[in-house]
């Protein structure tokens, strides 16, 4: 059965975190984790192909969508937590984990800290590290006084897809521009701080679920390079590398489902 509207849990700290389920209660359960600056419509293109496979469970992060925004930094252990704590407010022991960009992060600090609740672990168009962590500060204090998000929203757009869907009016492209424009500063610059603060290139080794890496041909926020660097830390890791700039799941739709379909529908080893 499908929510129609966010439903939210509670964190122990206080905050609400919005979430919905698509899909049929009888199939696995696929956790999806977005991008900075996105909400969990950034997986809508998706759900259609994905629930013939899955229960889809996708939230919205701390400082995001439906969400509370608590005044930031964050920290990853905070952002990872959150996905935990909704696991247990929902029962869910175990659950396949799909993250991009941050998503991405955050799922590598589940498959890292909490390997018994994943059982599959796709990462894509993400890093085990972004650094130096000095390159943050100034574009999070930028963007905490900026008089709104216009000029943001410009840039993540600009490195999230390729010019032929920014040029003219793109429906997809103006949606995530909507949601950039709704979406509070404070919670994107929370969410830099977390990135700033993160540092997996020796913990992503500890990583023991079945693992797929995804990265972007022509990916300048999380490069094929970082994608490498990941996929040589992880045991066991498959590695792939699609024609795309950040938002593979968007710009590439069906490759990047073909990709990760069977990844994830395989049978366990025996």
């Amino acid at each position: 059965m499908t929510s129609r509207t966010p439903s939210t849990v509670t964190t122990g700290d206080g905050v609400r975190i919005a979430y919905r389920f698509d899909g049929d209660a009888g199939k696995p359960v696929l956790l999806l984790s977005n991008s900075i600056g996105t909400d969990l419509h950034m997986w809508d293109g998706q759900v259609p192909a994905l629930t013939e496979h899955f229960r889809l469970l996708r939230y919205d992060a701390r400082g995001h969508g439906a969400s509370d925004v608590p005044a930031g930094p964050y920290s990853l252990d905070r952002l990872g937590r959150d996905v935990v704590e909704l696991l247990d407010a929902l029962g869910l022991l175990r659950v396949h984990v799909l993250g991009l960009s941050l998503g991405g992060i955050v799922a590598q600090w589940l498959g890292i800290h909490v390997p018994e609740r994943v059982d599959r672990l796709v990462l894509s168009n993400t890093a085990a590290h972004l650094g130096p962590a000095s390159q943050w500060d100034r574009p999070i204090a930028e963007l905490l006084e900026a008089p709104d998000m216009r000029a943001t929203a410009d840039m993540f757009l600009g490195n999230w897809f390729p010019d032929r869907m920014l040029k003219g009016d793109d429906e997809v492209v103006e949606g995530f521009r909507r949601t950039l424009l709704a979406t509070r500063r404070e919670g994107v610059a929370g969410s830099w701080a977390a990135v700033r603060d993160s540092d997996l290139r020796r913990t992503a080794a500890l990583i023991s679920r079945p693992t797929l890496v995804i990265a972007g041909e022509h990916d300048t926020v999380t490069s094929a390079d970082h994608g490498k660097e990941l996929a040589a830390i992880i045991p066991g890791v498959r590695f792939t590398v699609l024609p795309t700039v950040h938002m593979a799941n968007v710009e590439r739709q069906a490759e990047f489902l073909d990709t990760v379909v069977p990844f994830l529908t395989e049978r366990p080893d025996v």
